[in-house]
């Protein structure tokens, strides 16, 4: 996604010139969210995900199914699991995550969710009465456990925290979606972890860290993402956690040097966002592939143009909007900004047992939004937090 939007960024910025994508999956750019949603419950087809190809960008060249090794800044270079050096005048990185794994055995019915190709496997093992166990209650794993229990699935979210999605949505959030899985049935071992597998040739069950086993078709592991930034070692750049970039999206190396023909954007960017101050984070949000896609495009195509108006493009402000969302049974979950960066929670708007809208606070300014259905009431709040977060709207 990352890279459609930065290369749809460029042709619209005027670039006319050659544009080579290479992505190690076989599949023409598509949409990940749905995967542990709707699509999930349904028939995983790519035409059901994938993106529209735009006239703009039909003489893009796309290397699918071709996994980038290793980057020589100085030669530009990027070289290929084939051993072939593909040089460029300005390289973007946009080489996203993977799901991090269980160090345990390899057995079949362990699954990730991910790619398309992920979700077709699991959707093949999600029958009536399987017997599924869910690593992680974060929004990945709570959202797979909705799907599928809806699929007639039984259903247990096993995790370390002590509430589900707790880390972005805070206790106040996190306590009534974990009350509304289990209205539908979806049994939780909180803070507990996974230790262990059961089964020879098949999985038949996992162990959890206080001995208790869990009988288990299926194993479903959401326990975060891992950075793809392993091809980027001896090039010098920052990659600590993902790749540091500046305002631009302009790839920083660990010495502090911008590199105005590297580019970084989507999943893997760390970068600041002067919404909220200048500190670089990653964000992992559905929009930041496609708002700092553009950004990177609008740069890099001025710095293709002009020494001029490069400069003036390097300096025009970026401050996107973080925003996702969440469907899970009958809750709608829609935020804006960054709750996880809050002090201080506060109940807005409705009733946390029906409708609701939950302000974030960070120094009393408000650094996220977070709706329990209530879309429309939401908007203005989106609006607070791109303005600096000041505001008596819904103070308490």
């Amino acid at each position: 996604m990352g890279g459609l939007r930065t290369a749809e960024a460029l042709r619209k910025a005027g670039y006319a010139g050659p544009l080579r994508v290479i992505g190690e999956e076989l599949h023409a750019p598509y949409n990940r969210p749905p995967l542990s949603k709707d699509v999930l419950s349904g028939t995983v087809t790519h035409e059901a995900v994938a993106f529209p190809q735009r006239a703009a960008t039909a003489d893009v060249e796309w290397m699918l199914g071709a996994r980038a090794v290793s980057a020589d800044l100085t030669a530009r270079t990027v070289t290929t699991g084939d051993g072939v050096a593909h040089p460029y005048a300005a390289l973007v990185i946009a080489t996203g995550l993977r799901p991090r794994r269980l160090a345990l055995a390899e057995l079949p019915g362990r699954h990730t969710v991910r790619t398309l190709d992920d979700a077709m496997a699991l959707r093949d093992e999600l029958q009536p009465g399987a017997r599924v166990v869910i690593v992680g209650s974060g929004f990945i794993g709570c959202e797979v456990a909705a799907t599928a229990r809806k699929l007639g699935c039984e259903v247990t979210v096993a995790s370390p925290s002590t509430l589900p999605i707790v880390r972005p949505l805070g206790p106040l959030l996190a306590t009534e979606i974990l009350a509304r899985q289990q209205a539908h049935g979806v049994a939780f071992r909180l803070g507990r972890a996974v230790t262990g597998l059961v089964g020879a040739s098949r999985l038949e069950g996992v162990v959890l860290d206080d001995g208790a086993a869990l009988p288990a078709d299926v194993l479903i592991e959401a326990i975060g993402s891992d950075c793809n930034s392993e091809w980027l070692a001896g090039t010098g750049l920052d990659c600590s956690d993902g790749v540091l970039a500046d305002a631009a999206m302009r790839a920083v190396g660990v010495d502090g040097t911008v590199h105005d023909d590297v580019y970084v954007v989507g999943d893997i960017a760390r970068f600041p966002n002067a919404m909220f101050d200048d500190v670089a984070r990653r964000v992992e949000h559905w929009n930041i592939p496609t708002d700092t896609g553009k950004r990177a495009g609008f740069v890099l195509a001025a710095l293709l143009e002009s020494p001029e108006g490069f400069s003036d493009a390097v300096q025009t402000p970026f401050a996107p909007m973080p925003a996702f969302w969440s469907n899970q049974f009958e809750v709608a979950l829609q935020a804006y900004g960054l709750p996880g960066l809050a002090d201080d929670i506060r109940l807005l708007e409705g009733s946390l047992d029906s409708e609701a809208i939950v302000g974030y606070y960070r120094d009393d300014r408000m650094v996220g939004v977070v709706g329990l259905g209530m879309k429309a009431a939401l908007l203005p709040y989106r609006k607070v937090i791109a303005e600096g977060g000041l505001s008596v709207l819904g103070s308490t």
